[in-house]
């Protein structure tokens, strides 16, 4: 009987429980062999598996065979890919804002991909059967069933009690960051673009009628776009707006998948944690990255001041939190000087900013980081590519 492929887990919340039983659960073939946390151990109490937490990431990497980084903090993900590529560890992640924010300085370095499950390795998935069906992507979509850009904390609150997940990713997903974030991703993976800072993410009762309208939109500009529909109560889902042949027309038609030019590909749901396995075993086969956030990337996160901001005040996260939000942005059209929402983490802002207000390096103090110092490398890269 061959060994058990050893998997190791970057953090310990939603997600990293959820792969952790079913690989538990259901796959006898796999073994996680470390979780990473940089909490009191002795405080979780709702880990699958509490044998195989740590603190150590240097324990963690020498007992696996695959890194899993799901943790949702961009700079600790930076920190543990990098060290996951020294150790010669492939990394499969469920971590957008990590790509977005950082993850194109390690794009070409190592084996990085993000996985099936949430929306961009969904859309990824969806992808690649389009193309070998023949289909021409023009439009990749995100379905929303609900987005208010500055919700209540009281809201926030009991939404979050609710539905089981943290405070800052309750919020993140009702102000539209994350979102926002993964259209960004999908756009740079597969060199796509977004029209305008924010996309044009309609609101809609028919989300196949509106898909294709943004599918005229992508046509007329002539490259495939990110964007995304907002309909109440639409399932959480993804779809591809795509053309094909001419001559196909008419057995498109005879399959009901009317008459063209513009076809729907939905899919209307995604499955987060218990869908990881499947990229985790096309990575152990040797299969190609899913996807990544590219060397060169064309659309970055801006920080939007959600409310009046004072001089000398903190934001201890900014994705998530009550003080900014981010919005998708071209970087040749974004200013220049725009600090990614993705490194507001412990930032003390150096003046007032207004609501409405996008945030630059010089409204905020930084600490040090591996991800500071990346960041900043890309931001010359991006200078010299322009």
């Amino acid at each position: 009987m061959s060994a058990k492929r050893r998997i190791g887990l970057v953090g310990t919340g939603f997600i990293a429980r959820g792969v952790s039983r079913l690989i538990l659960n259901h796959h006898p073939d796999l073994e996680i062999t470390g979780a990473y946390t940089r909490r009191d151990i002795s405080t979780i109490d709702d880990y699958p598996l509490p044998e195989v937490l740590t603190n150590s990431l240097d324990e963690l990497m020498d007992n696996a065979d695959l890194i899993i980084e799901c943790s949702g903090d961009v700079l600790n993900a930076t920190v543990a890919v990098d060290k996951a590529f020294a150790a010669g560890l492939p990394v499969v992640t469920m971590d957008t804002e990590f790509h977005v924010t950082t993850g194109s300085w390690f794009a070409d370095k190592g084996y990085l991909t993000e996985a099936e499950g949430d929306q961009p390795g969904c859309l990824a998935a969806l992808h690649e059967e389009c193309i070998q069906m023949g289909f021409e992507p023009l439009v990749y979509g995100n379905m929303k069933g609900y987005l208010n850009h500055n919700p209540s904390r009281e809201d926030m609150v009991f939404w979050s009690t609710k539905q089981g997940f943290s405070l800052d990713q309750t919020t993140s997903f009702t102000d539209g960051t994350k979102l926002q974030f993964e259209q960004a991703f999908i756009a740079n993976g597969f060199g796509a673009t977004i029209t305008k800072q924010g996309m044009e993410g309609p609101r809609t009762d028919d989300t196949t009628a509106t898909a294709k309208q943004l599918g005229e939109v992508a046509e007329e500009l002539g490259k495939p776009i990110a964007d995304f529909v907002v309909s109440m109560g639409q399932p959480p889902g993804v779809f591809i707006t795509a053309k094909h042949d001419e001559v196909e027309r008419g057995p498109l038609a005879n399959i009901k998948m009317g008459e063209g030019p513009y076809y729907v590909l939905m899919r209307n749901y995604h499955l987060c944690a218990i869908e990881i396995v499947k990229t985790v075993r096309r990575v152990l086969a040797g299969g190609p990255v899913l996807l990544n956030n590219s060397t060169q990337p064309t659309v970055g996160m801006v920080s939007i001041a959600k409310t009046e901001l004072k001089a000398g005040s903190t934001i201890k996260r900014g994705i998530g939190g009550f003080e900014v939000r981010g919005e998708a942005a071209l970087l040749a059209e974004a200013p220049e000087n725009h600090v990614p929402i993705g490194m507001l983490s412990n930032a003390v802002l150096t003046r007032n900013i207004e609501p409405g207000e996008i945030l630059t390096w010089d409204d905020v103090e930084l600490p040090p980081s591996m991800a500071l110092d990346i960041v900043m490398k890309l931001k010359e890269q991006q200078k010299k590519a322009v």
